[in-house]
């Protein structure tokens, strides 16, 4: 009579990084130990070593599995043509914090508050998603700052939201402060409608040509990238003019 196969390597890469997410879950940051992931996902120690490399390549690990839903959701929505731009990202916003609510121990880990020195694969996935965003709004001539500031300033104000939300005990938090921020830093970066009067008119021009210029038709890759300088250029002359009036 034949005996089981011994599990996958997939199969056993999978139950360690579950046993890592419960951990990370139910216990927090601390919890997530090799020798703790080990005994809660049966198997040896050396075993994490051989499939994660160190106990960095584990914590990716989970946080790709638990951000894998999330990242996809994300994507979605950036999909969702019919979706006003700006109710995009006020929803991607939303989403945004209630996931670190809802994760805060892997929220930290992902966060530069963990010490971090480059961004995750999860969170440079969640960058790119955010990226979309913006570049929707350009391409509505909603920005008044260029893409690159728009795409900073968001992010910030996401993880600073979220971070001290997280100070509080959940009784005590003010969920308020969510739509607050969003609207502090719309009202920044974002226009009531497209630009086409006033201080703003020309970066916000200069900003939706960008986010249009890959799709411009008939023009080589060298004409695009010098397309691209002017355009950078020329901004950069419309800020320190902005600057100077200011």
């Amino acid at each position: 009579m034949p005996s089981d196969a011994p599990p996958s390597q997939d199969d056993v890469r999978a139950r360690v990084v579950g046993a890592a997410a419960r951990l990370l879950n139910e216990h927090g940051a601390p919890a997530l130990t090799t020798r703790g992931v080990a005994q809660a996902a049966g198997v040896q120690a050396p075993t994490i070593y051989r499939l994660f490399g160190d106990k960095d390549g584990l914590v990716e690990a989970v946080a790709e599995h638990v951000m894998a839903t999330y990242v996809a959701a994300k994507r979605s929505a950036v999909a969702d043509t019919e979706l006003d731009p700006v109710a995009d990202l006020r929803a991607g916003w939303r989403l945004h914090v209630e996931f670190g609510l809802a994760n805060p121990g892997l929220y930290a880990l992902l966060s530069n508050a963990s010490g971090r020195s480059e961004p995750s694969a999860a969170t440079a996935a969640g960058i790119e998603v955010l990226r979309a965003r913006v570049r929707g709004l350009a391409a509505a001539g909603l920005l008044r700052v260029d893409e690159a500031r728009a795409l900073d300033m968001i992010h910030a104000a996401g993880t600073g939201t979220v971070l001290a939300l997280l100070e509080k005990p959940a009784a005590q938090r003010d969920l308020g402060l969510v739509d607050d921020l969003f609207d502090a830093v719309a009202g920044r970066i974002l226009a009531a409608e497209p630009v086409t009067s006033g201080d703003d008119r020309i970066t916000t021009a200069v900003v939706t040509l960008a986010a249009l210029a890959p799709e411009l038709p008939g023009l080589s890759d060298a004409e695009r990238a010098l397309l691209d300088e002017w355009l950078r250029r020329a901004l950069a002359a419309a800020d320190d003019s902005t600057g100077a009036r200011d």
